[in-house]
């Protein structure tokens, strides 16, 4: 059963591209933004490969110090530096025979970057301090949410390993593309966190599905996981109600159409409209929605609408 939740034709898509990719061996590279599931991704195709019953070993490149990133992926030799108290296998030999996902590529140091490409050109490895090549079979998913054309115009990642990496590229589509896979990914959470906190909650009321509908999830799977685990370790009746969701969550229950209901356009029918006086009619209805939202809480109307507490003051204040 795959992983990859979700009925939407993006995802659709990605599931029959990997279905083709994963029994290949060919270098994998996968791009999409933060939270869109790339590991998952790298999972799956491995899962779905001849080395299956292989190793699984991922790697997160920017979160390795880049003085201990070499010894990480190749291994060291004793004594080949402080702190090198015995002989340690790297991540690529710890992935021998199966998959080595190596996660934010793009924070890989140059110096390192000339490494791994000798690694992957002669599928040979060195530890630090030693003089033998360690020869291997390993798989290489690469993924990252940078823009590398982009890094190898401005010099700081190298074209020939992009090019070495990048033999089939995936993409992980946003969520907010995924229209319908919303719905499934938050029950999909809800039962995972139920279980959790040993809550028997049965789904999600109405309200709080057409407020995760109308949400733009700008970090994705990962934010709606955690916005799925807050609500279940909030919610005290049987379905996750919206008041147990986040507040920026709550306020997508408004539907942009909403927006400036209580606004005659004119038609200009009758003459000239100043357009300043207009905008003022118009702020000032955002404004006031930003207040009800935040309960009158001036400072936080002002971070909703990205704007000063003073703006907030003058604009309730027009018209009385």
């Amino acid at each position: 059963m795959s992983r990859i939740i979700g009925k939407s034709k993006p995802v659709e898509s990605l599931r029959k591209l990997i279905e083709r990719v994963a029994p290949t061996r060919s270098s994998v590279l996968i791009i999409g933004e933060s939270g869109t599931g790339k590991e998952l991704v790298a999972r799956e195709l491995h899962d779905q490969s001849t080395v299956k019953a292989k190793p699984f070993v991922p790697v997160n490149c920017g979160a390795i110090p880049e003085n201990l990133i070499e010894s990480e992926l190749f291994g060291h030799k004793k004594g080949s530096f402080t702190g090198a108290v015995g002989d340690k296998p790297g991540l690529f030999e710890a992935a021998n025979g199966g998959t080595l996902f190596l996660d934010e590529i793009g924070e890989l140091p140059l110096t390192m970057q000339v490494k791994l490409l000798r690694a992957l050109q002669e599928r040979v490895i060195r530890r630090v301090g030693s003089n033998e090549d360690i020869k291997l079979d390993v798989r290489i998913v690469a993924a990252t949410n940078r823009n590398l054309e982009a890094a190898v115009k401005k010099g700081t990642f190298r074209e020939d390993l992009y090019y070495r990496l990048n033999v089939i590229m995936l993409e992980t589509p946003p969520l907010r593309d995924r229209k319908g896979d919303v719905e499934l990914l938050a029950r999909h959470f809800v039962e995972k966190f139920s279980k959790k906190f040993a809550k028997s909650l049965i789904g999600l009321e109405q309200g709080a599905l057409d407020a995760l509908g109308r949400h733009r999830w700008p970090g994705n799977i990962r934010e709606l996981e955690n916005a799925m685990e807050r609500a279940v370790a909030l919610e005290t009746g049987e379905q996750i109600s919206l008041s147990s969701l986040e507040g920026s969550i709550q306020g997508s229950s408004m539907s942009s159409s909403d927006v400036g209901t209580d606004i005659e356009f004119p038609d200009f029918s009758l003459g000239s409209v100043s357009i300043d006086h207009f905008i003022e009619k118009v702020e000032k209805e955002l404004v006031m929605r930003a207040l009800s939202f935040s309960g009158g809480n001036y400072e936080r109307a002002a971070l909703l609408l990205k704007c000063s507490k003073q703006r907030i003051l003058t604009g309730s204040n027009r018209g009385q």
